[in-house]
């Protein structure tokens, strides 16, 4: 078994959170791709299927700087449950979309299931270090990173497949499924996911917490560094709107949507694995940071010119290698560098940044999808990232990675130095 996986056959906790966020990862394809291909076939238009991922990501980034602090002042293991159980519900109402009178339910359905995920996804990343030990920290976050990499390809993959040879509202059921076992994980977690707080134990109203939090990464230009990191990626992703169009191309139809998923997943899985040396040389870490966003923008404009389908799915699979190492990177780095008091809430504002990057891309890519070529379209958002990648490593050029990560410190609730 691989050095970092091993992990998972030595921490129980560990891994029920692992396994709990593979079946929601997985959940969450089971509705994405088949919706994807059932909106264009009720609607006519490719419309709904872009505002569906931009709501999906929009809601994310409305909501995060308030649910990381949450994340930071409830109890980490209810959220993840009642978030799960929440988007449970949700995922019921997406059974009665059934023609294009009520395709816009979908809207709806996805954008409560994205307010449980603006809940789950900053709980689960904060409590992440206070479940592993020190010694396996950047072991854990590899496998971690793999999660999504992992159901992106098992779940867009099945999802397509289902849905083609039975229905979407099938993949609806599994989806309903998954949520329910997700919530039983992590109802069996033991370990605490928060380290012991100081003071009167009387948590900070949310917006001075907020407050508190922003002023933390203000003053401190790595902490700005990174949690900027995953927005170049987060500019790119518009190109997610014409992957159906992409498919029907090339004749590749349903099946073809949810290869290109699975590829973008398997690119995700990959490059963390690869890139595992990079979390234990800091020197290694900005320049890697730099080389993954260009690399991604450099894979989509591969894919705008690409003429057969094989290679398309190469350079997906390219792009998402970098994408992937990008993130488990940047998250890495940010669990070093931030005490366990502050982490939900950095957390959340990280990923308040790339889900807001990705919800502005899907936005102009949907409004565009009808008027121009997906070859352009695929080759502006390849641009943008590269153009941000070259700006932020001529911006972050001179700063130098903490020589120590201060996990010790984190775990405390004690403030490291700048």
């Amino acid at each position: 078994m691989p050095a970092s996986f091993s992990v998972l056959t030595r921490n129980r906790d560990f891994r029920r959170l692992f396994a709990a966020e593979l079946v929601v990862f997985g959940a969450d394809w089971f509705v994405m791709i088949p919706l994807l291909v059932l909106l264009p076939e009720l609607t006519g238009s490719g419309t709904l299927g872009a505002m569906v991922l931009a709501v999906d990501t929009g809601i994310l980034a409305l909501l995060l700087p308030w649910t990381g602090t949450v994340a930071d002042r409830v109890d980490r293991r209810k959220i993840l449950i009642f978030a799960n159980v929440a988007a449970f519900v949700s995922v019921l109402l997406l059974f009665a979309v059934r023609s294009e009178a009520t395709a816009p339910l979908a809207l709806v359905a996805v954008g409560a299931i994205a307010v449980s995920k603006a809940f789950y996804s900053p709980a689960a990343s904060a409590a992440l270090p206070n479940l592993v030990d020190r010694a396996d920290l950047a072991a854990a976050n590899t496998v971690a990173g793999s999660a999504w990499g992992t159901m992106t390809v098992v779940g867009a993959s099945l999802g397509g497949v289902v849905s083609s040879v039975f229905s979407p509202y099938v993949c609806f059921a599994v989806t309903a499924v998954c949520l329910l076992t997700g919530s039983l994980l992590t109802a069996l977690i033991r370990r605490p996911m928060q380290a012991p707080r100081s003071g009167d134990g009387r948590p900070a109203r949310a917006l001075p917490a907020l407050l508190e939090s922003l002023r933390y990464i203000a003053g401190r230009p790595r902490l700005r560094a990174l949690v900027t990191v995953k927005s170049a990626v987060g500019l790119g992703n518009g190109v997610l709107t014409v992957f159906p169009l992409i498919a029907a191309v090339h004749g590749a139809g349903a099946m073809g949507t949810g290869l290109l998923f699975a590829l973008r997943g398997a690119g995700a899985l990959i490059g963390p694995m690869v890139m595992r040396p990079v979390l234990n040389r800091p020197s290694w870490l900005l320049p890697g940071l730099a080389l993954s966003m260009g690399l991604y923008g450099l894979g989509y404009l591969g894919v705008a010119v690409a003429p057969w389908f094989p290679l398309v799915l190469a350079l997906v699979f390219v792009a998402h290698f970098a994408g992937g190492s990008n993130w488990v990177l940047s998250n890495y780095a940010l669990q070093g560098e931030v005490p366990d008091e502050l982490r939900g809430r950095v957390f959340a504002t990280d990923m308040m940044l790339a889900t807001l990057a990705i919800a502005v891309s899907q936005l102009v890519a949907g409004a565009a999808i009808d008027r121009f070529e997906q070859e352009w379209i695929i080759a502006a958002c390849g641009t943008i990232t590269l153009t941000y990648a070259i700006g932020w490593r001529l911006a972050t050029r001179r700063l130098k990675p903490s020589t120590e990560p201060t996990f010790g410190i984190a775990g405390t609730g004690e403030l490291p130095p700048k």
